[in-house]
């Protein structure tokens, strides 16, 4: 019998593949194995009895690799295993910085009690939730990894202009991306082209920050930010003064923080 600890909720189903012989559960006292999402395991303590720890993502950054290495645990990820929950994420995240749809929802909830008026002030009111259309619009694909593919291949699909930048593309990848799918070499391009840009990177020394008040400045007026990744990726305090001063017209993420909460 293996007792394994799991730090997140993991899916059933992944529970289930596992089979007899295994113990999991959060609570599970000196784990051989643990299984993990987003929790940060950099201030835990090992037990001895560790053998083996499982994220359920590609990034490791949550993950003390050099401390894992020392004692001999083997670190496993599953890169490309949500890669189409993501992308479909990604794709909804777009929509609504588009087109103010969760405006639109508490707006119409106050509607309520106004009877048979409720139709006509719909009418009236429902021009201010306007927004711009994608097709034809330009989506910056920063990693072209199994997320980022899936994302340029499906706005290729929705009549979008697609560019994307890896410098780490690998062959697989390459044969997997429409050929509508512009690659360029350089960020800068990606800045300059794009109405919409979409960051599908792990979180590393070279990437931490990498959308901050510089790389703002290089952007569209009114850009549309998504982060579907990590948080670190951005410089929260240079994205709240982008759209304080209108050069993003919406940022988009599912990693919250305080400070951009309600803005």
């Amino acid at each position: 019998m293996y007792n394994v600890q799991t730090l997140n909720k993991i899916s059933p189903i992944a529970i289930e593949a596992l089979g007899e012989g295994y113990t999991v559960a959060d609570d599970v006292q000196n784990p051989d194995a643990v299984l993990v999402r987003s929790a940060s395991m950099h201030e835990m303590e090992m037990p001895e009895s560790l053998l083996a720890i499982a994220r359920a993502g590609a990034g490791v950054n949550n993950i003390p690799l050099d401390k894992c290495a020392e004692k001999g645990i083997v670190v496993f990820n599953t890169p490309g295993a949500n890669a189409n929950a993501v992308k479909e994420l990604v794709l909804t995240g777009m929509l609504l910085s588009c087109r103010k749809v969760v405006d639109g929802i508490a707006w119409a909830k106050t509607l309520k009690g106004n009877g048979d008026a409720v139709g006509k002030m719909v009418e009236k009111g429902k021009g201010q939730f306007v927004g711009p259309e994608i097709k034809g619009k330009t989506l910056g694909v920063i990693g072209l990894g199994a997320i980022g593919i899936l994302v340029a291949n499906a706005a290729v699909a929705l009549g979008m202009d697609v560019v994307g930048y890896d410098p780490y593309l690998s062959v697989d990848h390459a044969l997997m991306i429409s050929h509508k799918v512009k690659h360029v070499t350089t960020l800068d391009e990606i800045y300059a082209a794009s109405d919409f840009i979409t960051i599908h990177v792990p979180l590393t020394p070279d990437t931490k920050g990498v959308i901050n008040s510089e790389s703002l400045a290089k952007m569209k007026d009114g850009v549309r930010i998504l982060n579907f990744s990590r948080a670190d990726l951005v410089v929260s305090g240079d994205i709240l003064k982008g759209i304080a001063d209108k050069k993003i017209a919406c940022y988009v993420t599912d990693f919250a923080t305080d400070d951009i909460l309600g803005e």
